[in-house]
């Protein structure tokens, strides 16, 4: 992929001498101005600025540098692709560095025009730096929100041909894949090329020797997101953040898991914040805790939920509909990416995620069953956005109705938490037992 340079020679005509008695002066006033032009840089050159956050309209670049404009960003906290787009074929060559960590990209004979609202922060991306460096290159720096691994970093041709794009594909991962790549990267000669997705979606919770079972705790909402209201006033937001602490207490106190929380306090998280944060911890299980309200105010009791596109009734659609909009507290546009999966590693991977959470469920619902009240019917499934981690065990339980004067009145007794928290604590051992078994 090297970069393609272009020279443009300028062609002067010298007009056919009309009498013998000027040749001598023409001759000369060629040579002077002839030499001139062979000296001068070029006019567009001259008005060539470097890469700044200010996006002005500067004047033409050299032929000799290649143009990066359009920066674009999309995805999320679990995932972003970046793409930049150049009217010549860019030699990139990308590096990681620790604290923060970043994805440093050298961009040889390319200036960068760029407009500051494209770069703003995003999605996993904490931030965007760019700017000119020595000898005609140019630097890109991106920040990530934490641990992450480049999945992907592609030069392609436009297919009207009209210049080449560069694909960068990031994702979230722990502190031990990003360390692993770091690795990789000093065994290597530094001017690192990518491996695909696939090769790096298997490598979640490898056994190792110091890795433990992993649960990652999500206390739904939080923040300027309060959730459901019960009848006597109890928020969602903390009964779930009060369940989730007893729950972690207990798995913690059998000394057997490492165990982590999306919050620890009134905090607003985004969705796919939540994914992220279990990703980067490498969990081997990920369970979300609710407590919703309905209009029946009859209806009471927990249910399990795993993730499915097809809902198992209205009633699960209409769930998964209400949680799914928690990210427009925050003014967010939600935008479901439905690119159709071509990898098929990655979709055995999903599949095999699947029937994890799904034997899961059955585990926990067995569990719960002599504990606490369930609904008829209390696994089901719908399209949870907090539940689409592909390579992560995932399930949420709806605790309760608060809707409901009984249910509500058990979500606030410490006693009924501490026996509902027992039950997934012992749901939590069956599982993992299963997953040593099998080499997890």
């Amino acid at each position: 992929m090297g970069l393609k340079a272009s020279t443009i020679k300028r062609l002067r005509k010298i007009p056919r001498m009309q009498s013998r008695c000027c040749a001598l002066l023409l001759a000369a006033i060629f040579v002077a101005f002839g030499g001139m032009a062979a000296t001068a840089q070029p006019r567009d050159r001259v008005a060539e600025t470097p890469a700044a956050a200010d996006p002005a309209a500067p004047a033409e670049a050299s032929p000799q540098f290649i143009k990066a404009r359009d920066y674009k960003m999309a995805g999320d906290a679990s995932d972003m692709r970046i793409v930049v787009n150049f009217d010549g074929e860019p030699n990139p060559r990308w590096f990681l560095l620790r604290g923060p960590d970043r994805l440093v990209i050298d961009l040889p004979h390319t200036k960068l025009f760029f407009h500051a609202d494209d770069v703003k922060a995003r999605g996993l991306v904490r931030s965007v730096r760019y700017g000119a460096t020595a000898n005609g290159a140019s630097r890109l720096v991106l920040a990530g929100k934490g641990p992450f691994i480049v999945d992907k970093l592609d030069v392609l041709k436009n297919e009207d041909g009209q210049g080449y794009r560069m694909a960068i594909d990031i994702s979230a991962a722990s502190q031990r894949e990003f360390d692993a790549a770091l690795a990789d990267q000093v065994l290597s000669t530094g001017s690192t090329v990518s491996g695909s997705k696939g090769e790096r979606v298997g490598t979640g919770p490898i056994a190792t020797p110091d890795h433990r079972f992993t649960v990652v705790i999500d206390p739904g909402h939080g923040g300027i997101d309060g959730g459901a209201e019960g009848i006597t006033g109890a928020i969602e937001k903390n009964v779930t953040l009060a369940f989730a602490t007893e729950l972690r207490n207990q798995l913690v106190k059998t000394g057997k898991y490492d165990v982590f929380m999306t919050r620890e306090s009134d905090v607003y998280l985004r969705l796919d914040d939540r994914v992220r944060i279990a990703r980067q911890h490498e969990a081997d299980l990920f369970i979300s805790i609710h407590a919703d309200t309905i209009a029946v105010k009859g209806l009471r009791g927990a249910t399990v939920y795993t993730v499915s596109d097809k809902a198992s009734d209205p009633e699960a659609q209409a769930l998964a509909d209400r949680e799914n909009l928690s990210d427009q507290f925050a003014g967010m546009e939600i935008k479901d990416d439905n690119q159709e999966v071509t990898d098929i590693l990655i979709d055995l991977i999903r599949r095999e995620t699947h029937s994890f959470s799904l034997s899961f469920a059955h585990t926990l619902v067995g569990q719960l069953s002599s504990t606490v009240n369930l609904i008829n019917k209390p696994h089901r499934e719908a399209g949870f956005r907090v539940l689409k981690a592909p390579d992560i065990p995932s399930v949420l339980v709806e605790l309760g109705y608060l809707s409901n004067p009984k249910d509500e009145a058990e979500l606030m007794d410490p006693d009924w938490r501490d026996k509902a928290a027992a039950s997934i604590t012992k749901a939590v051992a069956l599982f993992a037992a299963a997953h040593a078994r099998a080499g997890g």
